[in-house]
């Protein structure tokens, strides 16, 4: 059977959540540490938390943003699994396509996230990504049997409804109680995630 493997990329792929790293160069790290935690756990709604980070950490150039993502430690061996069956892995990201670009351009898989543009100068939150309507425009394209999803954050929740069979995964914090009730299985190790995913 043809399947399709879907993952998180913040504390899924990259084992430290990206946005408050960048936020260390404005020295506010703890404050949106404090805000993507609460967008996590669902206090705050995902597009309005991602474009009050944007517009914050927007001031930081994009060539800086670019080498403290490639400074991030990616867990790996979420990163060997990607690499074997790099056809059938995507990544699904609410994080900005013009910060997670170039890692995910070095992944070598193909990726869904949300899109900006450059407006005199400003970064401007184009689109944000609805992860379920990214599994809906995978299964349309016919190709899979099957979806597997992975994720932590209450924005992967409508991923992991989407998907065939759900995991909701604890590499590097607990999945919150919503993607543990969207999901199939609970998996906290990332050695035990990819023996499952290689038996399916």
């Amino acid at each position: 059977m043809s399947t399709a493997f879907c993952f998180d990329l913040d504390g899924t792929v990259t084992t430290l959540e990206i946005l408050p790293c960048i936020a260390a160069e404005l020295g506010i790290a703890e404050e949106i540490a404090t805000l993507t935690r609460l967008t996590m756990d669902g206090h705050i709604p995902f597009p309005d938390s991602l474009r009050l980070r944007a517009l914050i950490l927007g001031q930081v150039p994009a060539e800086r943003v670019h080498e403290i993502i490639d400074s991030i430690p990616l867990e790996p061996m979420l990163l060997s699994f990607i690499d074997a069956f790099n056809d059938a892995s995507f990544i699904v990201t609410g994080n900005l396509d013009i910060w997670v670009e170039p890692l995910l351009s070095r992944l070598g898989c193909r990726w869904f996230s949300s899109k900006t543009k450059q407006d005199s100068g400003r970064l401007v939150v184009e689109h944000i990504l609805d992860k379920g309507e990214a599994i809906r425009s995978l299964r349309r394209e016919g190709k899979y049997e099957r979806i597997v999803a992975v994720g932590d954050g209450a924005n992967d929740i409508s991923m992991l409804e989407e998907a065939d069979i759900a995991i909701a995964y604890g590499g590097v914090h607990p999945p919150i109680p919503g993607t543990i009730i969207a999901a199939d299985l609970v998996i906290n190790h990332p050695s035990s995630l990819c023996t499952l995913l290689k038996a399916l």
